[in-house]
């Protein structure tokens, strides 16, 4: 699988075909850049779980403890945890089935990202998935 970093193509191919986002660092705050870039990929049309254990519900849905409990295969784990983190969620990426490890800008860990390249995922870091989606005009298809 390609490091969507270099490769646009791959990138715009990840973002157009993904449907479920699981939001790892999903906060409850509004102000919070992990909600306001959950609620743009909700209202761009993705299924956005969030996985926080630290909280139950955010806005009526429920937060996931971790990434085993989402309730459908993920496509993309979308990262808002601190870099000495990302290992642990690419370790649980990997094993529940993810496609796509995004790790939010100034979240990058080079070992584990070629961790998740090796293990088959598509690895983008230290990149905003809004940025990215209105930079490559992401049409999502039906």
């Amino acid at each position: 699988m390609p490091d969507l970093n270099t490769n646009d193509a791959a990138m715009r191919d990840a973002l157009t075909n993904a449907r479920v986002v699981a939001v790892v660092g999903h906060s409850d705050n509004p102000s919070r850049t992990s909600y306001q870039i959950a609620q743009f990929l909700r209202r761009v049309g993705y299924t956005v779980y969030a996985v926080n254990p630290t909280v139950s519900q955010i806005d009526g849905q429920p937060s996931y403890a971790s990434l085993k409990d989402v309730p459908e295969p993920i496509d993309i784990v979308d990262v808002f945890r601190r870099s000495e983190y990302l290992p642990s969620v690419i370790d649980d990426s990997i094993e529940a089935g993810a496609k796509t490890v995004w790790s939010q800008l100034g979240v990058y860990d080079k070992q584990a990202g070629q961790k998740a390249l090796d293990a088959g995922l598509n690895v983008a870091m230290d990149v905003c998935i809004k940025v990215e989606f209105m930079r490559l005009g992401v049409k999502l298809t039906t």
